[in-house]
């Protein structure tokens, strides 16, 4: 037997079906396939034929965190999950500041699975393994503390640190992440939560209270912690703040308060860590900047760089992709798969035109460092680009494509090199 094959099942809203009896019809239903395509998705229209599934499913997954080709459906094991998408977004959490009165927003908090997450772990591209490495640390680190496994002897902490520059995917993968493991741990934890907290925001505001707020902020986080049964992703974006207050405390910079706001924060953080249904998760944008006793606490580090060729061509495969599925862009043809044109050894033909024309923008954009961010900003500009209400053929969407590419990088040159504004004269 291979490796098992994760399917994720997501339940329509309405549908009061019992998730073991839902898992057998889509065993059955899967059954028929001789071979399953990971990474692919079933959605509602493609289960017409099957009345129940029909009537109960909104879509399929097949997932591919383990497995990069097709696999024989009756020689590998299926591990369904079933599950509802919540549809109530985020809550924003608050809290008095007792100086001021003022209300301050703390946090955002989600419950999980989130529908406005939904596919975005699929949707995620890098050129590492950087989404399973990151999924089977967190899940093995909460498989140890289920068996017990004494933290004296083998550390962890369950805090992952991605650093990188902005527009790579950082909070996207975080959110992600937590989504997946919301899904996968439903058995462990059947509720799930993420709590996203701003560490800029904390230090702009929080100093006159000496880190109290942050105290509160963790206490509430901990009560909700004492369910057992209640997974919490706590996401910290922009960690290297926790330097900046820090330093510029040391320097005279900020007052004390601030440093006493950091050291709540690390105080917290270590707490958290014998919580057995706690994770956190935590962003930098500033490469080498991180505070070290923060750095010291993560279990993983990684550096989440702006796509490469390879990823910017998949990037934006999948923008054309969609955008041929909504009828926006005609007429809907096949582009192939990067690992096809290299078997092909890149040799134009008919139909291998527009997959060619499309990866001479990705090397472009590799080139200049576009970030993941921009590139899936092209498709809306470079439409924008085209008269007319009817939709675009793929070969002038293309050369949309180009154009605004060019242009972003010239408007990015431009900026760079733009004169910084004078002083007023006093």
């Amino acid at each position: 037997m291979s490796l098992p094959l994760h399917v994720e099942v997501v339940k329509k809203k309405g549908s009061f079906m019992n998730k073991n009896i839902l898992k057998v019809l889509v065993h059955n239903f899967l059954s028929n396939f001789n071979t399953l395509t990971p990474g692919a998705t079933l959605d509602n229209s493609d289960l017409e034929e099957n009345v129940q599934l029909f009537e109960h499913v909104q879509s399929i997954t097949i997932c591919d965190v383990e497995h990069d080709s097709e696999v024989v459906t009756s020689e590998t094991e299926l591990l369904y999950h079933v599950y509802t998408l919540d549809s109530f977004g985020a809550e924003t959490d608050t809290m008095s500041d007792n100086s001021s009165g003022e209300e301050l927003s703390v946090a955002d908090v989600w419950a999980l699975p989130a529908k406005e997450f939904h596919g975005l772990w699929e949707n995620l591209i890098y050129d590492s393994k950087l989404k399973e490495d990151t999924l089977r640390f967190v899940e093995t680190a909460f498989d140890f503390a289920d068996r017990g496994v004494d933290p004296n002897i083998v550390s962890w902490n369950r805090v992952v640190l991605l650093h990188g520059p902005p527009g790579t995917g950082k909070t996207s993968l975080c959110r992600a992440l937590a989504q997946k493991l919301a899904i996968r741990l439903s058995d462990r934890f059947p509720r799930a939560r993420l709590f996203e907290i701003n560490a800029h925001g904390i230090f702009s505001k929080w100093f006159s209270e000496s880190g109290k707020l942050v105290a509160k902020l963790f206490e509430r986080i901990r009560e909700i912690l004492e369910d057992p049964q209640l997974l919490a992703c706590i996401l910290v974006d922009e960690v290297e703040s926790l330097t900046h207050a820090r330093r510029a405390a040391l320097a005279g910079l900020e007052p004390s308060d601030s440093i006493r706001a950091v050291n709540v924060i690390l105080t917290q953080l270590d707490r958290l860590k014998r919580q057995p249904n706690a994770l956190v998760l935590t962003t930098s944008n500033v490469t080498g900047a991180i505070d070290v006793a923060f750095v010291d606490r993560a279990d993983i580090k990684r550096l989440v760089s702006p796509p490469s060729e390879r990823a910017a061509y998949e990037i934006l495969r999948g923008c054309c992709d969609e955008l041929m599925a909504r009828g926006a862009v005609v007429p809907r043809e096949s582009l192939f798969p990067l690992r096809v044109l290299e078997a092909a050894r890149f040799v134009e033909s008919d139909g291998s035109r527009a997959s060619l024309r499309l990866r001479e923008l990705a090397c472009g954009a590799a080139a200049a460092g576009a970030s993941a961010r921009a590139l899936r900003r092209l498709p809306l500009m470079a439409r924008a680009l085209l008269p007319g209400a009817e939709p675009p053929a793929l070969p002038s969407f293309l050369d949309a494509l180009h154009a605004v590419l060019a242009q972003q990088l010239l408007d990015a040159r431009d900026i760079c090199h733009s004169p910084t504004p004078a002083s007023p004269a006093s």
